[in-house]
């Protein structure tokens, strides 16, 4: 049999060739995985929740299936961990915050019962900053997550434990969630693939604000064949969810010839501060856009103007409605991220509301207008490398003070008003051997694109087949 240590760090795509064609049963990956959290995990505190009796039972009925004769799906026999803001039935699901410490939902989030019903296997959940908030993973209920390359450093956030389980080998594939950067900055900071999908793309169900477009569910792997995997579950339409994109094909070949496809370059993305490590490690990107794959680059971007404006405030708008009631009966015990939400959301008015649709609406016109020059956009996905573990968020990028918890996100935020899709694949290491991804900007609806250009440059770097020496 196949050493387990190597097992957990084959791709979702093996794996489950591996249990269809009878060469492995699901129970034997799942052992697998589970001994490496059992030995991994204590180092970086990614997991918060472990269900290995019920992960056994449908590791079991995995198996019963290929006895019969068929897969259960494109997910067959996966061990997977869902983010610990999606609803998980009869699995503890406590967001993060001590109110809802004890939380045990009903019912499962659309993603996780559509990665259920394709045959993922259901490990637990992984950790997260409260309700989400920033992209440091901490929270008074577990505490910090660290990187997976260096655990006295922040792994991000706010898919910070689903980034660090993936790895480190603890499991072969994760769902997340992005509104202001929260697949793509874990997924940069430990050298794995987050995609945050064209708005609409995955529906988000149940939802109390349907038709809010900066929050959106994605998946997370270690490489970008086993994302277009998930994507190919995840990625349909469904009637009780307002925006509903048609189907794509997520199973067609990644390979493509990008040769003559205009790519615009950005180091800054509107001249955001970006510390000088980032940029060097992106640098090369450039010449293996162009000379490599023989793409044409051009220094350009989209005019930014209203866009950090438009995203604050409905961001805070979103705030308010969902922990409006928490924030009025338990405000001392709300993490301080969530109180300044919170407390924005409170004070604004429809006026305010208004101009941010406008703004938005103005911001996607002229980002629809650049792409359609541009296939691509290439930009940061971080302003600066994982910085101290205890730090809830720094205070400076680049000698530019950070004046709130988020500031140092734009990066990413900036494309999340758009609803374009973006990609964190990882790229390089700074000196100090910590990861740095390049985020692949797409036009609306291009999700395939942005993913067949990932994989493009993960095929060429081979970056992404680094492993955190902690977790070999």
């Amino acid at each position: 049999m196949e050493d387990r240590h190597d097992l957990v760090f084959r791709t979702a795509r093996e794996l489950v060739g591996l249990m269809v064609d009878r060469q492995m049963s699901a129970r034997e990956v799942l052992d697998a995985h589970l001994e490496q959290i059992e030995r991994v995990d204590p180092k970086v505190n990614a997991v918060v929740t472990l269900v290995p009796e019920h992960a056994r039972a449908m590791a079991r009925r995995a198996d019963e299936a290929i006895a019969r004769g068929r897969a259960l799906g494109p997910l067959h026999g996966l061990p997977a961990l869902h983010k610990d803001l999606a609803d998980t039935a009869g699995i503890r699901t406590t967001y993060g915050s001590p109110l809802t410490a004890g939380h045990v939902p009903r019912r499962n989030t659309l993603v996780v019962q559509r990665m259920i019903d394709a045959g993922a296997v259901s490990m637990g959940k992984t950790n997260v900053p409260e309700y989400g908030t920033g992209s440091q993973t901490y929270n008074p209920l577990f505490g910090a997550t660290g990187n997976a390359y260096d655990p006295t450093l922040t792994c991000g956030g706010s898919s910070g434990g689903a980034a660090v389980a993936l790895a480190t080998g603890m499991a072969a594939v994760c769902d997340g969630s992005d509104m202001a950067g929260s697949l793509r900055n874990p997924a940069a900071w430990n050298n794995v693939v987050g995609l945050r999908p064209t708005a609409g793309r995955v529906p988000v169900w149940p939802n109390s604000m349907p038709v809010f477009t900066l929050a959106q569910y994605g998946p997370m792997a270690r490489t970008v064949g086993d994302v277009a995997l998930q994507m190919r579950v995840v990625a349909r339409p469904d009637s009780r969810a307002l925006m509903n994109l048609p189907e794509a094909d997520f199973g067609a070949a990644l390979d493509r010839d990008f040769t003559g496809v205009r790519v615009a370059w950005s180091s800054t993305l509107g001249g955001l501060p970006v510390d000088e490590r980032i940029t060097a490690a992106m640098a090369p990107a450039r010449a293996l856009l162009q000379d490599v794959l023989g793409t044409a680059v051009e220094d350009a971007e989209p005019d930014m103007t209203g866009v950090d404006e438009a995203f604050g405030i409905m961001r805070a708008a979103y705030y308010w409605q969902n922990h409006g009631e928490d924030y009025r009966a338990h405000r001392a015990q709300l993490d301080e991220g969530v109180r300044w939400e919170v407390e924005r959301g409170r004070a604004l008015t429809v006026l305010d509301l208004g101009r941010a649709e406008r703004l938005r609406a103005e911001a996607h016109d002229r980002v629809h207008a650049f792409m359609a020059a541009h296939e691509f956009l290439i930009a940061p996905v971080v302003q600066l490398p994982p910085f101290p573990v205890q730090e809830h968020w720094p205070r400076e990028v680049a000698g530019v003070p950070q004046t709130y918890y988020r500031e140092w996100m734009r990066v990413c935020s900036r494309i999340s008003l758009t609803g374009n899709p973006a990609v964190s694949v990882p790229f390089a290491f700074t000196p100090e051997g910590l990861p740095v991804g390049l985020q692949i900007i797409g036009r609306f609806g291009a999700d395939f694109a942005v993913l067949q250009l990932a994989h493009a440059v993960e095929t060429v770097t081979g970056t992404g087949k680094r492993r955190p020496a902690l977790a070999l």
